[in-house]
């Protein structure tokens, strides 16, 4: 297998930790893994980005423009920001909900993320997630770095299996969050099978 997947966000998303669950359940099967994380200024609120590359076809842990088989968005400025990694025929799985900049909290611009998703459904497949409805169950949108990636694992473009992920939850995560964030991801699982795909 050979798979390049681009995580971004913005600080304090939990960007890092899904793009490591990621990375790591791959090394876990016996792939080849290469990975990078460009990290904004702003502790919390600044962009974050992870690279990771699967497979002997890589050979740089940056992912070139055009190459990503799935950019895992969560936030959908972010998710624009990143397009340009998308290869032709690639899919975006993005949460509708927007992290608001410091700028429109100062200027109330009116961004509430709803021109990134309609411009995204005109260039590419997209699974729109709703974060909040996909955690309402867990008492916080916390949970969505792991419910994504079980709406990536889900629709079958990740390239992992549940399983597999799963046990990686179950090892880094600490023990008394583990059997909620399983529950997130597998939540994530169902919400792909339900296909809302756009």
């Amino acid at each position: 297998m050979n798979k390049d997947i681009l995580v971004c966000g913005v600080g304090g998303q939990g960007t890092v930790l899904a793009s490591k669950l990621i990375a790591s359940a791959a090394m876990n099967l016996g792939y080849t893994v290469h990975s990078a994380e460009t990290i904004g200024m702003a502790q919390r609120g600044g962009c974050v980005t992870s690279h990771i590359r699967i497979g002997a076809k890589a050979y740089s842990p940056l992912i070139p423009h055009g190459s990503a088989d799935i950019i895992l968005a969560f936030e959908p400025a972010e998710a624009v920001r990143n397009l340009a990694y998308l290869k032709k025929g690639g899919l975006v799985i993005v949460n509708n909900v927007p992290v608001k900049p410091v700028t429109e909290s100062l200027n109330d611009t009116g961004y509430d993320g709803q021109d990134m998703l309609t411009y995204l459904q005109s260039k590419c497949e997209c699974i729109i997630v709703d974060a909040k409805k996909l955690c309402a169950d867990f008492g916080s949108t916390r949970y969505f770095n792991v419910a994504i990636l079980g709406v990536a694992a889900g629709s079958g473009r990740l390239g992992l299996d549940v399983q597999t992920i799963l046990a990686e939850i179950e090892t880094r995560v600490p023990a008394k969050f583990a059997e909620t964030n399983k529950a997130a991801f597998t939540a994530g699982v169902e919400y792909s099978a339900a296909d809302h795909r756009q």
